[in-house]
């Protein structure tokens, strides 16, 4: 069951080709869609595509990759539906087309070996800086190297009294990013201020526009941070230059702080955890 599969559904189209599944958007679709616009995604970046069935036809799912999509990875499962480019909803007629697509991308996976772990890089493309979005905050942007928060009349007085907050990409453990906030993680200790006040947080005001120019813009920046597979790699090469108990130890409590903040699976800080205790 492989070769050149299409299937479209209110969102869009998909076609697979064997090496990639493309998904073209339709003119109608949510913001975020039009914004990435068509896009490519290689079959060593797919986990698996799965079809739901339901009364109304059905839903086609596709899976990327952990740390295989700067997008996925830094909105972590928290776009609406309706905005999340692997996900197409499929009218009961074409539910066959569906089904027949998700077996075709399964078996070519298995015919290419394509690894379940972690991408040890990133295998779609990031969006292009510069990016900008408005919310509830004010004016958020990123040129590719600095993040900028440009507090607006309805950020707290606290943030506006402050100034304009830049952090330049260097200066950056990580960002977060839900519908209604974008969070920077300085180098630092973190933050106890809550969000209306935190000058490293910007609110939004959750519209569509806003969060597909706010994932976007969060996701240029999550993909010039170190790839989040990085840290785990560093610590399995200790295996081979014995590294002294206090550089082990620390190095611990980053990686715990990592999975803390989401940045490692629990997967991938165990493994790290343990190629530490091993150079012990």
């Amino acid at each position: 069951m492989l070769g050149m599969t299409e299937v479209t559904g209110r969102e869009g189209t998909w076609v697979f080709d064997y090496d990639s599944v493309r998904v073209v958007p339709a003119k109608s679709a949510h913001p975020l869609r039009l914004a990435v616009g068509e896009l490519v995604v290689p079959l060593a970046a797919i986990a698996g595509v799965g079809f739901e069935t339901d009364r109304k036809g059905g839903h086609l799912r596709l899976r990327p990759r952990a740390g295989a999509d700067p997008l996925t990875h830094v909105t972590g499962g928290a776009l609406p539906e309706a905005a999340d480019p692997f996900r197409l909803t499929i009218e009961p007629r074409a539910a066959a087309s569906a089904e027949y697509f998700a077996d075709g991308v399964r078996d070519a996976r298995l015919v290419a070996r394509v690894p379940d772990a972690a991408a040890e890089g990133w295998l779609l493309a990031a969006p292009s800086a510069p990016l900008s979005t408005t919310g509830e905050d004010g004016d958020a942007s990123f040129d590719g190297d600095r993040v900028r928060f440009e507090w607006g009349w309805a950020a707290e007085s606290s943030k506006r009294s402050g100034g304009a907050r830049e952090v330049a990409v260097g200066d950056l453990l990580g960002i977060e990013w839900t519908p209604k906030l974008v969070r920077l993680r300085p180098v630092g200790p973190p933050s106890t201020q809550p969000a209306s006040h935190d000058p490293n947080c910007f609110r939004l005001w959750g519209f569509k526009k806003d969060i597909a120019a706010s994932a976007l813009l969060a996701a240029a920046v999550v993909a010039r941070l170190p790839h989040p597979t990085a840290s785990t790699s560093a610590a399995a090469s200790t295996r081979d230059s014995p590294v002294d108990q206090d550089t082990v130890l620390r190095r611990l409590r980053e990686l715990g702080e990592l999975r803390r903040d989401g940045v490692l699976t629990e997967d991938e800080f165990t493994a790290a955890k343990q190629a530490l205790l091993r150079a012990l």
